[in-house]
């Protein structure tokens, strides 16, 4: 009877310390205290396909969090998604002739934007609009791809 006892309190102290550690990683993980927006300017680029780009996306350079994506919108006149997002006022020397890439954290991670620095002299500003975009891979379509490639080479024999 005792044994039973003591098992029980193990696995309920077993139980507890794993719900604390998945409170823990929760707080640590959907913290925004690297970005606050109270002093950042606005800048939009335009893709083709931004996957599951979402709002409050971060925004990153050499891998530090340098903004927010505040909205994904579809332009129909150009007929291409419109993506508005504010970086912290503390980096206002990224040059203007910077790409911004849709990437993703890890293999099936969520995305975020991807600034790579360019060779100008003008540093991006309020309302600027980055040229050079990279829309964001699609696993979807590149496993399309490879399985009917892979399918028509198969065929020909």
């Amino acid at each position: 009877m005792q044994q039973t006892r003591s098992v029980e309190i193990g696995t309920g102290l077993f139980v507890l310390l794993g719900l604390a550690a998945l409170f823990f990683l929760t707080t640590q993980t959907t913290g925004s205290a690297s970005f606050s927006d109270d002093e950042a300017y606005s800048v939009t680029a335009r893709f083709e396909n931004v996957g599951s780009l979402t709002d409050r996306a971060p925004v990153a350079m050499s891998g530090v969090t340098i903004g927010r994506v505040t909205s994904v919108e579809f332009d129909p006149v150009r007929l291409d998604a419109e993506v508005t997002f504010e970086i912290d006022s503390r980096f206002d020397q990224i040059p203007e002739d910077s790409d911004a890439s849709i990437l993703t954290s890890g293999l099936l991670g969520s995305q975020y934007i991807g600034l790579q620095a360019g060779g100008s002299d003008i540093p991006l500003a309020e309302g600027s609009e980055i040229q050079f975009t990279q829309s964001a891979i699609v696993i979807e379509n590149l496993i399309s791809k490879y399985l009917f490639k892979n399918n028509s080479d198969s065929n020909s024999e």
